[in-house]
């Protein structure tokens, strides 16, 4: 299966490089690129998110599959910069299908995906649930394919080897063989690029697909996992208590810690053959 990596954008910047006893040198370094993106839904503002600029098609689609306003690829006619906007390039606007039905209110971004909101918990699974139930997948995997994921992330990781500074997500298919991976500034954003990629190139679900993320597994990231209904979802990390609680009662396998050939299996176990 072919790798889609298209390559995050970096920046060059002048820097002084100290290291105590040498002299500094003036170098250039590579810089992660970050902007705001505003993402629009039929010309109305529903998020602004800090990313990384590229794939933005993808960011827009991963995120409003996440937050429940899409679900099949029919639902998006167009998406495209806004030429209205004071920064077009930052501004992408939305064109849903007549037969969508828009609910403003349930855009959830900053009701229960932050780890700070103070919302209970429970009642935080119970409002994603409401969007996408538990997945069901008979996906089983050898546990040795997993260990293999780390490096191949690292290795098709372009723009972290020249900056040092994205976060990536990667989907796999039960083989360990890479279908899409995106890089970002933001963990989140990542996972939203590579979700909208297997959207709109209508290879979903990836009900039978792995998903890695190159730092910790927060709920948010288990949140859209579900929306992607992704069965095994690995971390660089550690996870959040409220991602280990989420994917209990998501039916999700939550691996963290998974490097060195190690692994800790949070949940879903019976989907791992050791």
């Amino acid at each position: 299966m072919p790798l889609e990596n298209e390559g995050a954008e970096a920046l060059v910047s002048d820097v002084l490089r100290c290291a105590i006893g040498t002299p500094p040198l003036r170098e250039q370094d590579a810089l992660a690129r970050e902007e705001p993106l505003e993402i629009r839904v039929r010309g109305r503002s529903v998020a602004v998110t800090m990313r990384t600029p590229g794939n933005d098609k993808e960011l827009a689609a991963g995120f409003l599959l996440s937050e429940g306003l899409i679900r099949n690829r029919s639902d998006i006619i167009e998406i495209a910069p806004c030429l209205e906007s004071d920064a077009p390039d930052n501004t992408i606007n939305v064109f849903l299908s007549p037969a969508v039905e828009i609910n403003f209110e349930r855009l959830t971004r900053h009701v229960f995906a932050s780890s700070s909101c103070g919302v209970c918990g429970k009642a935080s699974i119970e409002a994603v649930h409401q969007h996408f139930p538990p997945v069901e997948s008979d996906l089983r995997m050898a546990a040795t394919i997993l260990t293999d994921l780390p490096a191949r992330l690292r290795d098709a990781q372009q723009t972290f080897a020249r900056t040092g500074g994205l976060h990536a997500a990667a989907v796999f298919d039960s083989a360990g063989e890479m279908l899409i991976l995106r890089e970002d500034v933001g963990r989140h954003n990542a996972v939203d690029k590579v979700l909208g990629y297997g959207f709109l190139q209508t290879k979903f679900p990836f009900d039978t697909h792995v998903l890695l993320v190159s730092g910790r597994a927060s709920f948010e990231i288990m949140q859209k996992a579900l929306a992607g209904r992704v069965p095994i979802v690995c971390a660089i990390s550690a996870p959040s208590s409220l991602a280990v609680e989420f994917a209990r009662e998501s039916g999700q396998t939550l691996v963290g810690f998974l490097r060195e050939r190690r692994m800790n299996v949070y949940s879903g176990p019976e989907r791992l053959r050791f």
